[in-house]
């Protein structure tokens, strides 16, 4: 397991948004300007846990507006497609 840094930030006003900085955090983990993360908040914990997000590079002749179809697709069919599992 790697090494536990423990800081302490203030929050601060960034425009009319909340925030805190903790760039020596985002280095640890390998974060970059324009990287993308998942951030999961537990409000019964009080904790938000920020996660790198893995970068995947879609196969050749499949664009964006694809999986976007896909995704509006398996929602419309969701149930559909959970009662197929089963059989």
């Amino acid at each position: 397991m790697g090494k536990v840094i423990e800081m302490e930030r203030k929050v601060t006003k960034f425009g009319n948004s909340l925030g805190i900085t903790m760039t020596e955090a985002l280095k640890q983990i390998g974060l970059e300007l324009g990287d993308t993360v998942h951030i999961d908040v537990k409000e019964t914990d009080g904790e938000i846990i920020i996660r790198k997000a893995n970068k995947v590079e879609l196969p050749v002749g499949i664009g964006p507006d694809f999986l976007e179809t896909l995704s509006q697709v398996m929602e419309q069919y969701d149930d559909t497609l959970k009662g197929l599992k089963d059989r």
